[in-house]
């Protein structure tokens, strides 16, 4: 492969004079056949991150980037302050009470990373502290805590870390009594890990050369990690394993799950060492998820119900057969999630766009919903660990309200506010705005879009505007809370939110509707979302910028493919671009099993419709917008030579002069930086591009 000029000018000590100039990517064909077309991928060979001249390559991306922003380093210095100016640096999470200890974690200013410390019996207690995130990191660039989980008797802390960004995780144990970590080293586990009743007997999942979560094995405290058992091995490769614990600890649950399909299984949390037991067995295209509750399970599953019900079963015998209707399927109202207490069940439900808490007192059969001020607004649950309790916590939000603890009495309906994230500096929700529109998209349905402005507001078009979404693995686009935008919002930019199908706001049938076959539903709700808010003068098309990460990054992609000239200004984050190649290598990590996502493209019919979408595929010779690609070079989720080959064959084929940078991150994955200043800092570079983009800079 021959190198390129800008290559051989950072070879010879020249790399000033090649940041000058936008890098030029090697042409080297790769030609192969697919239902008879023959397909051709230029740029194929930035795939191998062995080979030296694909990091050259990325380098010398990354050099252009920073002579091209170097004019916007001081307004990235003054969005960095003004960022971390809102920002109480040494501040205290609200404590959560497991059993006799209150666990709670904080900050500290100057400190990349979270103190993680408890108190027994009181809050006046003295201070332990049981983790360091900051002691962990000393010496590295990267590290990203993945599970941190006390055993039930309080004594050992479970936890994994990965110091690459790659999420391949080691397992280590620390005897909380005495402040050892023990020999217990377990490399490459995965997300879930959970703790058995008895104390010593751990659980934790592994994964196959796709990176797909394939096993639960169960380890022994104190014994040798190679003795370990696997108790539990998923071959289709369209499932992944999670292992977890009831709340009340009774059981240990096992969780086989695809994108369409599940099946659970279930061994008593004081006996660990017995064979796990299947509830039921999975179906195709039926769904469940379970938990317990005083001998019973309740089931939540789509068996007959596109918005789940929920039914129970006795935990002696808790198969299909001894399946019992409990709440009934609505067309209106999808059950999003259950959580059980001792006298109450929490049904989490979403209807007309927005999220709801029904209360269910268990000892009377009888329901109300928890009542919110606001008109947009969202909440996520806590983990409330105590099942002997009748308060319910959780933490509400909306696009002006930043992220508030509550605890809520279930029995008298009282709000109890514990903690409103302090937003220093003077913030003053009176100060600004936020309503719902709704756009028609192309098929007539109606989309919500949610907005945040600085009072006052006229729409006469001349406001700029950053719109964001997602739209991919029924992940709804919530109308959160972020100081950070504020930077945004106070120099006169409307943040809108577009709330597409791929998500779940208006039900299942939104998810169901923006996958497979209907994916193109997903790019077109966001196009009219775009056309809508011009057309309503919220914004102009001159002032509109738009932004999405990861499958929202396919969504940038698609949609400038589709409508560049709707958009001045572009920030794809680390974009899922090569739909079709990724879809074709079943060796990359998540392809195999988001087939049932995107589509199998070795199916004719998945093929064809995959090629009318996929952002790389159809980059053609036309204008686009100013864009800014970013990508990690340890992502394991979307591969760094995505984004790179995507903007390899952009830069080839567009006829525009509007700027096009790649920014690699070297050291880090799919989330960027672990640190919280060096994500702040990543952060204002995109506003600072936006602003750039949007000439307000």
């Amino acid at each position: 492969m021959p190198l390129l000029r800008f290559l051989l000018l950072i070879l010879l000590g020249a790399a000033t004079a090649a940041a000058q100039s936008p890098p030029v990517a090697a042409v080297v064909p790769k030609v192969d056949t697919l239902h008879g077309n023959v397909l051709t991928d230029n740029y194929f060979w930035l795939r191998r991150r062995e080979n030296p001249e694909v990091i050259a390559y990325l380098q010398a991306e990354n050099a252009y980037t920073d002579t091209m922003m170097a004019a916007t380093r001081d307004l990235q210095e003054r969005i960095y302050q003004e960022m971390l100016g809102r920002i109480k640096q040494t501040d205290l999470s609200v404590p959560v009470r497991r059993g006799p200890y209150f666990y709670y974690t904080r900050t500290v200013e100057g400190k990349q990373y979270p103190i993680y410390a408890r108190k027994r019996g009181s809050l006046e207690a003295p201070e332990e502290i049981y983790l360091d995130q900051n002691v962990l990191a000393e010496g590295k660039t990267y590290l990203r805590l993945g599970v941190t989980t006390v055993s039930p008797d309080h004594r050992f802390l479970a936890f994994t870390v990965d110091t690459t960004g790659s999420e391949h995780f080691t397992l280590l144990v620390k005897d909380l009594s005495t402040g050892e970590v023990l020999p217990d080293r377990i490399p490459d586990v995965h997300f879930s890990l959970t703790w058995a009743a008895d104390n010593k007997t751990l659980f934790y999942t592994k994964t196959d050369s796709a990176h797909r979560s394939d096993k639960v094995v169960r380890h022994i405290v104190g014994t040798q990690t190679a003795s370990d058992s696997v108790i539990f091995h998923e071959p289709n490769v369209l499932f992944n394993v999670g292992v977890s614990r009831t709340k009340d600890d009774e059981y240990v649950m096992i969780a086989a799950e695809s994108f369409t399909s599940s099946e659970y299984w279930f061994v008593p949390a004081r006996t660990p060492l017995l064979p796990f037991k299947v509830i039921e067995r999975r179906r195709p295209d039926i769904e469940y998820s379970v938990i317990h509750h005083k001998g019973r399970f309740f089931i939540t599953t789509n068996d007959g119900a596109t918005n789940f019900k929920v039914v129970t079963a006795p935990a002696s015998d808790p198969s299909a057969t001894n399946w019992r209707d409990y709440i009934a399927h609505s067309d209106t109202i999808l059950i999003d999630g259950l959580d059980a207490f001792s006298d109450h069940l929490v049904i989490y439900e979403r209807s007309g766009g927005l999220r709801k808490i029904r209360i269910r007192d268990l000892r009377i059969n009888a329901d109300h919903y928890v009542s919110f001020p606001e008109p947009v607004y969202t909440y996520s649950t806590a983990g409330n660990p105590e099942f002997d309790t009748n308060l319910l916590r959780f933490t509400y939000q909306s696009l002006i309200t930043p992220a508030s603890v509550f605890d809520y009495d279930m029995d008298t309906r009282a709000l109890d506010l514990k903690k409103r994230t302090e937003v220093l500096g003077g913030y003053d929700p009176t100060l600004y705005g936020t309503e719902r529109t709704w756009a028609r998209a192309s098929d007539g349905k109606m989309v919500p879009v949610s907005l945040v402005y600085r009072k006052p507001f006229v729409r006469d078009g001349m406001r700029p505007m950053l719109l964001y979404s997602y739209g991919s693995y029924g992940s709804s686009t919530e109308p959160t809370f972020s100081s950070n935008n504020l930077s945004l919002i106070d120099r006169g930019v409307v943040y809108a939110l577009a709330h597409i199908r791929g998500g779940q706001e208006m039900g299942r049938a939104w998810y169901d509707e923006g996958k497979m076959l209907n994916k193109r539903n997903t790019f077109t709700d966001f196009i009219a979302a775009a056309e809508h808010l011009v057309r309503e003068r919220y914004t102009s098309s001159d002032r509109l910028a738009i932004r999405g990460g990861s499958a929202g990054g396919l969504l940038m992609g698609a949609v400038v493919n589709m409508r560049p000239d709707l958009f001045k200004v572009v920030v794809a984050d680390v974009p899922f671009v090569d739909v079709i190649n990724t879809m074709l290598d079943a060796s990359i990590p998540l392809t195999a099993q988001e087939w049932e996502q995107w589509g199998n493209p070795a199916i004719r019919e998945h093929y064809e419709y995959m090629r009318t979408y996929s952002p790389y595929d159809n980059v053609e010779a036309k204008a686009y917008p100013m864009m800014l690609v970013t990508t990690g070079l340890n992502d394991p989720r979307v591969a760094f030579w995505e984004p790179a080959k995507w903007v390899a064959k952009l830069r080839a084929m567009k006829t525009d002069d509007n700027l096009l940078l790649l920014k690699t991150n070297m050291g880090a994955g799919h989330g960027g930086s672990s640190g919280r200043y060096d994500a702040l800092r990543e952060m204002a570079f995109r506003y600072a591009f936006i602003l750039k983009g949007l000439r307000m800079d």
